[in-house]
């Protein structure tokens, strides 16, 4: 059985380094799911990519046709230009987030993903609503440690 998931995500860091949070809807049929969460201190680009990883894990059908819009050129690129099969190769030497891709690739190749990139504040709802999402979630009190993030 295949099921057909729309996945939008977004993240955000104050600072960059900084608090930041992700937010993620995910729409299937007559179902809507909404997933936000916040860290004390974080990057975009983790964030970004955390929002992808937590829709994905979140999915309960194996082999499932999804759709990811994101507003990401980071998390886009990687994957659909191929990057992240050559950081995987050279075991991520001096890739930035190699937790987080490691944490990726089982969860992507779990189903059969679609990536759009969309672009950022363009009045695209469920784009528009992910970054609210993760925006309150970075305002959020007791915040949680990325204990995958560390500065340069």
């Amino acid at each position: 059985m295949s099921v057909n998931i729309t996945i939008y995500t977004d993240g955000a860091a104050r600072g960059n380094p900084g608090p930041g949070g992700y937010g993620v809807v995910l729409l299937s049929g007559p179902h809507r799911k909404e997933l936000s969460e916040g860290f004390r201190l974080t990057t975009n680009n983790r964030m970004e990519l955390l929002a992808v990883i937590a829709g994905l894990e979140i999915l309960k059908v194996p082999g499932s046709n999804v759709t990811i819009y994101t507003d990401s050129r980071y998390v886009v690129d990687a994957v659909e230009k191929g990057w992240l099969w050559d950081w995987v190769k050279k075991r991520f030497k001096g890739k930035k987030n190699a937790d987080l891709w490691t944490r990726f690739i089982p969860a992507y190749k779990n189903h059969q993903v679609k990536f759009v990139w969309v672009k950022g504040h363009a009045n695209i709802p469920g784009n528009e609503r992910c970054d609210q999402l993760a925006v309150e979630a970075s305002f959020q009190q007791n915040l949680k440690e990325d204990a995958g993030y560390s500065p340069e």
